[in-house]
């Protein structure tokens, strides 16, 4: 007689966060003065880069990407998220644009999934310079919905406490959640600890280091969890397209958690 898995089955998924420096790579500190005109420019070699990250990105299910430009000047006005989702085979791409520089810059979070997200929320985070945002996306519905934040957070503490505290409220009392993306501090620092605790949340490697891309020292880039999200593994890939390397992360969950997603895979 086969064995009953309807509720017990454990759905895997492969997860990965990202800040791509808007398909910049970077070799030294130098670089950012002495090639920060790159930062306003198209330059060919950013199309190559792009490339190489949805080369990538194509053994991943749900990617959270951090400095992401949706069409201007400097990326050939080029949406980086649409391309990338294209080229990376995602049936699902959403972007959010939260700093516009006039024609040169569009300054962008980015959500690409091979489910179908049943809701997508987009939040501004708050904080004395504007231009922070988090993507709040939702699969499947009532208490058994995966809920995904996707953001970056502020270069300064005052701001970064702050934004913490949005996203506690964010999170509130839901049971699945994952957190990604560049959170610009080590899990140690009195924010992310404050968050944790409100929160439940965990971090399942923190001894892993995604800055600088050329000799990692730093742990920025974070995947947070729920205690009903089981992680198989954990790691910090050997790329570096960008100034962070990519994090990417194994999770099982029940399949009845994000049942609606499943049933419209694509």
């Amino acid at each position: 007689m086969p064995r009953e898995t309807g509720l017990v089955e454990r759905l895997r998924l492969r997860l990965l966060s990202y800040n791509i420096q808007s398909g910049l790579s970077t070799r030294r500190y130098s670089d950012y003065v002495t090639r920060s005109w790159k930062h306003l420019l198209p330059v060919p070699s950013r199309m190559n880069n792009l490339d190489g990250i949805a080369s990538m990105l194509s053994d991943f299910d749900i990617v959270g990407l951090q400095e992401v430009d949706t069409g201007s000047l400097r990326s050939g006005f080029v949406d980086q998220a649409a391309y990338l989702a294209s080229r990376g085979g995602f049936p699902f791409v959403h972007d959010q644009t939260n700093r516009r520089i006039g024609m040169i810059s569009q300054h962008s979070n980015a959500l690409l999934s091979r489910f179908r997200p049943s809701a997508i929320d987009e939040h501004r985070l708050p904080g004395l310079i504007p231009g922070r945002g988090v993507l709040a996306v939702r699969y499947g519905s009532g208490e058994d919905a995966l809920h995904v934040f996707i953001l970056h957070m502020a270069l300064g503490r005052r701001g970064r406490v702050q934004q913490f505290d949005f996203l506690i409220r964010l999170i509130g009392a839901h049971r699945h959640v994952i957190v990604m993306g560049d959170l610009n501090c080590r899990v140690d620092s009195p924010e992310l600890l404050a968050l944790l605790a409100a929160t439940g949340l965990s971090e399942p490697a923190p001894d892993l280091h995604t800055f600088p891309s050329w000799s990692p020292k730093r742990q920025l880039d974070h995947i947070l969890v729920s205690p009903s999200i089981e992680v198989e593994h954990v790691e910090v890939l050997q790329h570096t397209f960008s100034d962070h390397r990519p994090l990417a992360m194994r999770v099982a969950l029940p399949r009845r958690s994000v049942f609606g997603a499943v049933s419209t895979y694509q």
